[in-house]
């Protein structure tokens, strides 16, 4: 029976014969499939709502100028699919990096950074720092990247499509990194990017699960929020609204709230 590896960043992390890898997009196989999958059906889903209709209509009243613009909707929407496929091939494999290659074990002499088309070497010493960036969506991480910040510029190295460095352990990922440039190597920072925007107060967290972020009793949440500016949004839950319209319920913007778990986390002496 296989058994489920425990390493973290098992599928992230590789050992090759010039040094150590980062890999971002396992496959550009599957790379390019998704990429020509989506300049397919794009086209596709706009302009089928406005071609059936018109198809059906031309076929069954035979009228001849309802087929001609049905034949100039698909030669239109196949030169949308043909363009949408070069523009995606080509951005695909411009800017998408497959894997970064830190040469030489413990202290980084140079990096290899790999796209689809050609590679690049960089040296350490014009390596300025690494952010590893997460972004972040009602408390839950909906992307993560890579940066390198050198001195001809920034490298995004972006997950590709279920990669596992999508799902890694951001601490994981971080040490790694700082263990590859060494001591006297880069910076290697976090960064959380939040996204704000207001949803729907169903996916805005309960005092419950404040407190279990928080790890504070449920009685505190209320004064901690106030305390630390968390946002609270009060409503009637569809669930009973028809039958008790006057219940309410208490909820609370889980961007500010993760933010706040990570100060108190920080504030907490360690064991």
């Amino acid at each position: 029976m296989a058994t489920r590896s425990t390493d973290p960043l098992a599928g992230v992390v590789s050992v090759t014969a010039a040094g150590d890898r980062l890999v971002c997009v396992p496959s550009r196989v599957r790379e390019f499939g998704v990429a020509l999958g989506g300049s397919v059906l794009v086209p596709l889903w706009v302009a089928t709502p406005l071609l059936l209709p018109l198809l059906v209509i031309a076929a069954l009243t035979e009228y001849g100028l309802l087929w001609g613009l049905v034949w100039f909707g698909l030669g239109l929407t196949a030169l949308a699919v043909i363009g949408l496929a070069l523009a995606m091939v080509f951005t695909v494999s411009a800017t998408m990096v497959r894997w970064v290659e830190f040469r030489t074990r413990g202290d980084a002499d140079h990096l290899v950074i790999a796209r689809f088309l050609r590679s690049s070497t960089v040296a350490a010493a014009d390596l300025r720092r690494v952010v590893v960036v997460e972004g972040l969506r009602l408390g839950q991480r909906k992307s993560l990247e890579v940066v390198l910040h050198t001195d001809d510029g920034t490298v995004r190295c972006t997950p590709g499509f279920r990669a596992p460095l999508s799902q890694v352990d951001a601490g994981a990922l971080l040490a790694w990194l700082t263990d590859r440039l060494g001591a006297g190597g880069a910076a290697v920072e976090h960064r959380a990017e939040v996204q704000r925007n207001f949803a729907c107060p169903e996916e805005w967290w309960t005092p419950s699960q404040l407190a279990a972020q928080w790890d504070v009793p449920v009685g505190a949440v209320d004064e901690l929020a106030v305390r630390h500016g968390v946002r609270s949004h009060r409503y009637t839950p569809r669930a009973v609204a028809l039958h008790s319209p006057s219940t309410t319920a208490t909820v609370y913007d889980p961007a500010r709230a993760y933010e706040v778990a990570e100060e108190l986390r920080g504030e907490r002496p360690r064991p």
